[in-house]
């Protein structure tokens, strides 16, 4: 008969999660550090370079050829006209029809005209003047100078020196170009010969400093000091002398009430340097000049003006500018500017060495004023030279 019963079982052990597990292998997605470096693109250094290609060698021979000339030819050719071209010019030799004519390449202009009225507003809130005018080099900037004329004594309000270059697109009058603080009113100003950025100004207190207009920050690039050498007056005149010893390097000339000519050279540190000097005194002026002040034997004598000019350019004049034309007349002016409704003093003229038709004109209202002069002013004639003699041999007598 059928019983139940209990049989011994038999455990099989399940390896699959181990076996898995042995077939996995470790990995990782963190990629491996990045090696950086930081580098400056701004250029710190500028160089100039000249894009002008040169003249190629090749086009050069194509158009310059050697000529064929037929000399036989030419000689008999000269030979045969050589009585005919002979006898044509005895003739206009002797012909009155061209005396006095003078050839004139540029257009004819009769007219004066004003063609700009410069100022600097915050000078003139200080009733400031126009001290002294000069054109640069490259004739297209003017700088002026303000301070005062009218103050017995030493004055300690500062000043300014202002430029306009009157070739830039959207010139503004009352918006100078450049704007320098000087802490003394400055008498008078010299641009530099060639170097046109270069301008040279002589102070109230008797010092005289060198201005670099291309430097924004601190333009002051030379300067005497107050020094036992340096001017104990204002310095009225101030003149760039050429080095003979140092092409590169040029001189400075200063003339001061206080009667010395000093000759300044530029030093390294920059300082103005004493170079030579010069004295005015009351013995040295000719008896028939008339002093203000009584001055006997070794007392100084002022000076107020130096040109080594043929002319002075800077004159002092009341009221107007008068233009003098000697080919019209010797007694009166043949145009008056006016330079100001107010009848302001005129303390300064200088005119364009490179432009010669355009004269520049300061006054006391703190206004300069730029004109330009018709053909006639510019042009010498046939009788000037005649009336310049005359004035010079009443001079000398």
């Amino acid at each position: 008969m059928f019983a139940d019963r209990a049989a011994p079982g038999a455990d099989v052990q399940s390896l699959w999660r181990s076996a898995r597990s042995a077939r996995c292998e470790a990995k990782t997605c963190q990629t491996g550090k990045i090696s950086t470096a930081e580098a400056a693109a701004q250029s710190h250094t500028a160089r100039d370079a000249a894009v002008q290609t040169e003249q190629s060698k090749d086009a050069v021979q194509d158009f310059q050829q050697e000529v064929q000339v037929d000399y036989t030819g030419f000689l008999s050719f000269l030979q045969r006209v050589e009585g005919a071209v002979v006898k044509e010019l005895n003739k206009n030799w002797k012909s009155h029809a061209f005396d006095g004519f003078e050839v004139n390449w540029t257009d004819q202009d009769e007219t004066v005209l004003c063609l700009h009225t410069l100022s600097y507003p915050e000078a003139q809130d200080q009733n400031l003047q126009v001290t002294s005018v000069s054109w640069n080099a490259t004739g297209s900037v003017i700088a002026c100078a303000y301070g005062r004329l009218d103050d017995g004594d030493w004055s300690t309000a500062k000043s300014y020196v202002c430029t306009w270059n009157l070739d830039r697109r959207g010139l503004n009058a009352q918006h100078p170009d450049l704007v320098v603080d000087v802490p003394s009113s400055v008498m008078c100003l010299a641009f530099h010969p060639s170097q046109p950025s270069l301008i040279a100004g002589g102070l109230f207190n008797g010092e005289l400093v060198v201005w670099d207009t291309s430097r924004t920050e601190d333009p002051v690039v030379w300067r005497t000091g107050m020094t036992d050498d340096t001017h104990t007056d204002p310095v009225y005149q101030v003149t760039w002398l050429p080095d003979t010893k140092h092409r590169n390097h040029a001189r400075l000339l200063s003339v001061a009430t206080d009667g010395k000519i000093l000759v300044w050279r530029e030093e390294r540190d920059g300082r103005l340097a004493l170079a030579e000097g010069f004295a005015i005194v009351a013995q040295q002026i000719p008896r028939s000049t008339r002093l203000k002040k009584v001055a006997w034997g070794e007392a100084a004598v002022g000076v107020t003006s130096l040109s080594f000019s043929h002319f002075d350019a800077g004159v002092f004049v009341v009221g107007e500018v008068h233009l003098f034309d000697l080919a019209r007349s010797m007694q009166k002016p043949t145009v008056s500017l006016k330079q100001s409704v107010s009848d302001c003093p005129v303390y300064c003229l200088e005119f364009n060495t490179k432009h010669t038709r355009l004269l520049a004109a300061g006054d006391a209202a703190g206004t300069v004023k730029v004109w330009q002069l018709s053909s006639g002013f510019t042009e010498q004639g046939p009788r000037e030279m005649s009336h310049l003699e005359q004035l010079a041999s009443e001079i000398m007598d």
